[in-house]
This record gives structure tokens, C-alpha cells and sequence, in this order.
């Protein structure tokens, strides 16, 4: 059975959709079968891996609405083991459209059901509100990965979805774990980056991954390009922090599984 991780943060401009992208390619790097799942109207994380947005095409939508199957919306990617289902702008809809259905928060969980022991890994990428995509997501999910960017602001709002990951443990998924907090676009030339890392490794404690997500260039643009870092710079330190990254959750994933 895959395991599914939830990527969240309900700011934006933190570094989800980079980390789904990037974590997804690393891990597929691995030998890894690989699923990621836009669930953000933007779509950025569809085109980041160099899916073409074509009228018509089936999306998540699709499988949120009931109208397809998940195994009839993946479609494969360029990077070898990661496969996509991929969203677009008409998602923005089925925020509205779910309210009246049936088991609203659990249509993305029901959906994934029959395809998750196809893969290792599957990695949802959550738009950036606590809206009932992200909380579909989540109950969805086995654990929720929190990209936090190294800022003055970083902990703003973060309370506001732990609270939300603590509500859903109550009363929808009560398995729920929190995988991890992901230091982004860190500056080690600078003061505040590196005090505002001290201050939240001192608030989540052991809860922060040790890879930390440097600023990178060479990270920003590989979307544009419609790539993961590791096929536009594979030598660059943003995939070398992302192989790092990957390499850490599998660990973390085999010492719990060893201690349960």
C-alpha cells in the first residue's frame, strides 16, 4: 500500500508546489513508482513537470466530481517512475460543487483506493487555503509535509493549520501524522535566515527535517522549462537537497516501520 503525503501550507509562495515536483522526481530517482496529485487550481504543478493544459483534458476535477476513475486521469511524465494526475482552473469549481455531495471530505481518499498499492509514494500538492481541496487532501493522506520559508512571518498561520491537522485527527482521519516541517529557501549568508531557522527547530523541535531547502535560481527557474531540478541541474544544491530530502523520508518511513 503507498504511502500518501499531503504537501501544506496555507501561505503561499513557501515552496510546496517546488517540494511536490522536486521530492516526486528524487524519490522516483530511488527506483520509486511515484504518484503526484495537483490539487491546486493554478496548476503549477502540472505544468512543472511538463504537462501541457489542453481543452477538454481530464483532470482531478474529474475524479473529485465522480464523472472518471484515478486510474484514467494519470498520465506519465518525461522523469522516469513519476507519474501525474494533473489539474487545472476548472477545479476551482469543485470547492463548490462538492458541498452537496455525499461524503464530501473524502472524495479524493475513496478515489486514490483501488491505485494506491500501484505506487510507493504518492505526493499531493495542496493549494494554498484551508479549503475543502486541501481538506480533502488531508484525509486523504497518511501524514501532511509543511514547507515553512525561512522569513520573519514564518510561523504566521502556521498554528492555523496544526489546528486544522488536529481537528481532522479528531474527526476524519484519525490516523494522520505530520511527516515534517521543510526549511525553504534558505540564505545561510544572511542573519534572519539563520535565526529564523534557530527559532523554528527550537518551536517544532525534533518535527523539522535536517535537510534544509536553500535558495536557489536554479530551483526557480526549472519549472519554466516544464522539469524537475534533477533533469535541468543535477549537480545544483537545490537537488542535491531534494535527493537529501527523499533520502531522509525513506529512512524515517523504514526506522518507524522497524519500531511499530
Amino acid at each position: 500500500m503507498g504511502k500518501v503525503i499531503a504537501i501544506a501550507n496555507q501561505k503561499g509562495g513557501v515552496g510546496k508546489t517546488t517540494t511536490a515536483i522536486n521530492l516526486a522526481a528524487s524519490l522516483a530517482a530511488n527506483d520509486l513508482k511515484i504518484l503526484l496529485v495537483d490539487m491546486d487550481p493554478q496548476g503549477n504543478c502540472t505544468t512543472g513537470v511538463g504537462i501541457a493544459k489542453v481543452p477538454g483534458m481530464k483532470t482531478i476535477y474529474d475524479a473529485l466530481l465522480g464523472d472518471s476513475q484515478m486510474e484514467h486521469l494519470i498520465v506519465s511524465t518525461e522523469f522516469d517512475g513519476l507519474q501525474m494526475v494533473p489539474a487545472d482552473k476548472n477545479l476551482v469549481a469543485a470547492n463548490l460543487e462538492m458541498v452537496e455531495l455525499e461524503r464530501r471530505e473524502y472524495r479524493l481518499r475513496e478515489a486514490l483506493e483501488p491505485i494506491r498499492s500501484q505506487f510507493h509514494y504518492i505526493l499531493i500538492d495542496c493549494p494554498p487555503a484551508l479549503d475543502l481541496l486541501t481538506v480533502n487532501s488531508m484525509v486523504a493522506a497518511d501524514s501532511v509535509l509543511v514547507p515553512i520559508q525561512c522569513e520573519f512571518f514564518a510561523l504566521e498561520g502556521i498554528s492555523q493549520l496544526l489546528d486544522t491537522v488536529e481537528r481532522l485527527k479528531n474527526s476524519l482521519q484519525p490516523n494522520l501524522k505530520l511527516e515534517g516541517v521543510l526549511l525553504t529557501m534558505f540564505d545561510d549568508r544572511t542573519n534572519l535566515a539563520r535565526q529564523v531557522a534557530g527559532d523554528l527547530k527550537e518551536f517544532f523541535a525534533d518535527e523539522v527535517f535536517e535537510t534544509v531547502i536553500p535558495r536557489s535560481i536554479r530551483l526557480a527557474e526549472a519549472p519554466s522549462f516544464g522539469k524537475p531540478i534533477l533533469s535541468y541541474d543535477l549537480r545544483s544544491k537545490g537537488a542535491e537537497s531534494y535527493i537529501k530530502l527523499a533520502k531522509e523520508i525513506v529512512e524515517n518511513e523504514q526506522r518507524n516501520g522497524s519500531a511499530a
